[in-house]
Formats: C-alpha cells, sequence, structure tokens
C-alpha cells in the first residue's frame, strides 16, 4: 500500500464519541499535501490512527447541507 500524508489544517468538530475514546469529527483535511477538503471519519484521541471516511469539496458539503436541511428531524428513523 502506497504511503500517504495528511495535515488537520481545521478541526471543525466533533459529531460523536464513542466509549473506546475515537471520535466521529468533521476536520478539513489536506492529504498528500494537496487542497484540503472537508472530511467525516473516526479518529483515535491522538489524531494518529484513522477509520474509514468520506472527503467532500466546498460544493459537494453545502450540497450536504441543503439535502440535510430538508430532513425533518423530529421524525424517528
Amino acid at each position: 500500500m502506497a504511503e500517504f500524508t495528511y495535515e488537520i489544517v481545521e478541526e471543525i468538530g466533533v459529531i460523536s464519541e464513542y466509549p473506546n475514546g475515537r471520535t466521529k469529527e468533521l476536520n478539513l483535511i489536506s492529504w498528500n499535501k494537496r487542497d484540503p477538503k472537508y472530511d467525516i471519519r473516526e479518529w483515535s484521541e491522538n489524531h494518529e490512527r484513522m477509520g474509514k471516511g468520506v472527503t467532500l469539496t466546498l460544493d459537494e458539503l453545502k450540497a450536504l447541507k441543503e439535502l440535510l436541511n430538508k430532513i425533518d428531524t423530529d421524525d424517528e428513523i
């Protein structure tokens, strides 16, 4: 597997916390020294280990925000 680098440019916020100390977070991350993208994934406490996640451009994040705003959060899933 090829090596990769990452830099957390901005820690935006924690979405949820797990008993094992991991957190699901929204961050702005530069992968392999490329332009930063918005990123949702699980992280260990020290940000050294990560789970699978999804990266979004600003336009994709805006589209996701519009979709989320349409959800009626009063309804149970």
